[in-house]
C-alpha cells in the first residue's frame, strides 16, 4: 500500500491533487541556538496566512509542500491548523538544514542516531504530537560536500532506506548535486528517493540532463513572473530529451518572516497556477505534460509504501 503522508494524516497518492512541491509557510533565520515557537505569534501568523492557502485552493491546489525544516521555523501544529482551515493538504519534514541552522545534536550524534531521530518523526510523529513527516528535508553546501553536511546526507539516506521517505536537498549548483547522488548511492539509496532542489539555479544543463539521467528528481522551484521565460526554457529542454516524469516545479513562495513586523514581504501562492499554466499552453506543452508536472510527478515522488 502506498501513501502520502500529511500533517492531517495519510491520503491516497491519487488524492493529493494539484500540488505545490516548495513552498514556505513561516520562515526563522535567526539561528539554530536562538529559534524558538516564543518569537511570534501563531494565531497572528495563522491569520495573515490563511487567505493565501485559500487563494490557491479555489484556484484548484490540493497538496502543498512545507519545505521550511526544524531549527528554521518549522512549527507543525501550525500547519495543521491551516490544512484544517483551508482544505489544503499539507506536507512536513524531518531532516536538517545546514550551519547555522544545526542544532548541537548534529554533530554530537552518530549518524544511525539521527537517521532514528528522524525516522521517528515520519513512523510515530513530531515533538511528542500525532503530527508526522512526510519527507526528509536536507541541504548541501556549494561545491564538494563538507564533512558536517555528509554527515546530514548519510543520515537522510538511512531514514529514507527504512522509511522511503523521499530526501529533498537544498542543493542549487552541481558540482554539489553530483557529489550529493555520489553519496547517496554509495549508501543504497535509489537516486529516484532524491530531489534536487533548486535545480534552476544551475547554469550548466549537463547536470541537470545527468541527474535526470540517473533517476533524480530535477525541481525547478524558483518560478516567478519575473523569470517564467527561463522556467520555460529548462522545461523545453528536459522535455524534448524525454525526463518530463523527472521534473516538478514550483515557486518557493510565502512566507512569514519570523522578525519582521507582520512577517515582512509575503509573496503569494498563485503565480503557477493562475498564470504559468497559461503559458504553458502558449507554448505547446499539451495537457498529459501539465497534469504530470502539476499532479501526477508530485505524487510519484512524495509517496511512500
Amino acid at each position: 500500500m502506498e501513501i502520502i503522508r500529511t500533517v492531517l494524516g495519510d491520503i491516497a497518492p491519487d488524492d493529493l491533487g494539484i500540488t505545490l512541491v516548495h513552498e514556505h509557510i513561516l520562515c526563522d533565520f535567526i539561528g539554530a541556538d536562538k529559534v524558538s515557537k516564543e518569537r511570534y505569534d501563531r494565531k497572528e501568523v495563522f491569520r495573515l496566512m490563511l487567505p493565501y492557502l485559500s487563494e490557491i485552493y479555489r484556484s484548484g491546489v490540493r497538496g502543498f509542500v512545507d519545505c521550511t525544516p526544524a531549527y528554521l521555523g518549522r512549527d507543525t501544529q501550525l500547519l495543521a491548523d491551516l490544512s484544517k482551515a483551508s482544505g489544503i493538504r499539507i506536507l512536513t519534514n524531518t531532516g536538517l538544514y545546514k550551519e547555522p541552522f544545526l542544532p548541537k545534536y548534529a554533530f554530537e550524534h552518530s549518524v544511525d542516531q539521527i537517521a532514528d531521530t528522524w525516522a521517528h518523526e515520519i513512523k510515530e510523529g513530531i515533538d511528542g504530537t500525532p503530527i508526522k513527516a512526510g519527507f526528509i528535508k536536507i541541504a548541501v553546501n556549494p561545491g564538494e560536500i563538507i564533512p558536517i553536511q555528509q554527515k546530514i546526507v548519510r543520515a537522510a539516506a538511512l531514514c529514507s532506506l527504512s522509511t522511503g521517505a523521499i530526501i529533498a536537498c537544498h542543493t542549487g549548483e552541481g558540482v554539489a548535486a553530483m557529489h550529493l547522488l555520489r553519496i547517496l548511492e554509495n549508501e543504497g539509496v535509489n537516486p529516484n528517493r532524491l530531489i534536487i532542489v533548486h535545480c534552476d539555479a544551475v547554469e550548466d544543463l549537463t547536470y541537470h540532463l545527468e541527474a535526470a539521467h540517473r533517476g533524480a528528481w530535477v525541481e525547478y522551484d524558483a518560478l516567478s513572473e519575473q523569470n517564467a521565460g527561463r522556467t520555460l526554457k529548462l522545461l523545453d529542454v528536459m522535455i524534448k530529451k524525454g525526463y518530463e516524469g523527472n521534473i516538478l516545479i514550483s515557486q518557493d513562495a510565502g512566507w512569514y518572516n519570523v522578525g519582521e513586523e507582520r512577517g515582512g514581504n509575503i509573496r503569494n501562492y498563485v503565480y503557477l497556477v493562475r498564470d504559468f499554466v497559461n503559458l504553458l499552453s502558449e507554448r505547446g506543452f499539451c495537457r498529459d505534460i501539465k497534469d504530470k508536472l502539476l499532479v501526477s510527478n508530485p505524487a510519484r515522488a512524495f509517496k511512500m509504501a
